[in-house]
């Protein structure tokens, strides 16, 4: 049953759940957008090296920027700055996403399997054209379990470690878009039953509780995707 959603409103949506959940995507990619003119305008109305010292736009989006990049430090490293764009688009998409599902009258894309799947995928073409473009044809090794190709004994694993290496690729974008829409789906269902039950007063803990769950889902989601591009690029030498 799909409830009631703002998005139905929009021409062409009406009832479909996947409509409501593209429609609710592109309101949440309308919202960055202007999010992140805000930012660019405020950052070139002052463009100091010191950080903002109170609480505005550029100070949100100077907090993301160190967030996201020191959490590329930890798991990639320091040649992994340039990938800080994407993986910050990664994290607000899914962020805003989720709290949307926060705001009365509306539902979260991300508890839509069609969307999270497409987001996972978006993961897996992502760090598997960075590994190609790092390793060249040497990228088939990722499927090898870095067996040595030279005639050895462990030779005759090859066949099998080709095959477990195969389904573990392909069922990663499958295991983050999972795992991403049950626990989104779980959020908001606990959420709208305490809601209709007392709609003033007792929601307010599961509200902060909503938000910090929101968080953590866009924070996981990203912190896998970021291990999965550090192993697609990484050299025999640092295994």
């Amino acid at each position: 049953m799909v409830h009631f959603n703002w998005t139905q409103l929009a021409p062409g949506v009406g009832h479909n759940a996947d409509k409501i959940s593209l429609a609710t995507s592109a309101v949440t990619a309308l919202v960055l957008i202007a999010f992140s003119m805000a930012g660019y305008f405020a950052l070139k109305k002052n463009n100091s090296s010191v950080p903002a010292g109170k609480f505005s736009v550029r100070a949100i989006c100077e907090l993301l920027t160190e967030f996201i990049a020191a959490l590329v430090d930890m798991v990639i490293g320091k040649e992994g700055r340039k990938f800080v764009p994407v993986f910050g688009s990664i994290f607000l998409f899914i962020l805003f996403n989720n709290l949307m599902g926060l705001v009365p009258g509306m539902t979260p894309a991300t508890d839509n399997l069609n969307a999270t799947l497409a987001i996972g995928l978006f993961s897996f073409v992502l760090y598997t054209a960075l590994g190609i473009k790092e390793h060249g044809a040497h990228y088939i090794k990722q499927f090898t379990g870095h067996l040595p190709l030279t005639l050895s004994p462990l030779l005759i694993l090859l066949p099998l470690m080709f095959v477990i290496e195969l389904v573990s690729h392909t069922v990663r974008p499958m295991s983050l878009g999972l795992r991403l829409m049950g626990n989104m789906a779980g959020d908001h269902t606990v959420l709208g039953i305490f809601t209709d039950i007392f709609p003033i007063g007792l929601p307010i803990p599961f509200y902060a509780l909503g938000i910090f769950v929101c968080f953590i889902q866009a924070f996981v989601f990203t912190l896998l995707s970021m291990v999965y591009v550090s192993m697609a690029i990484a050299h025999d030498e640092h295994h």
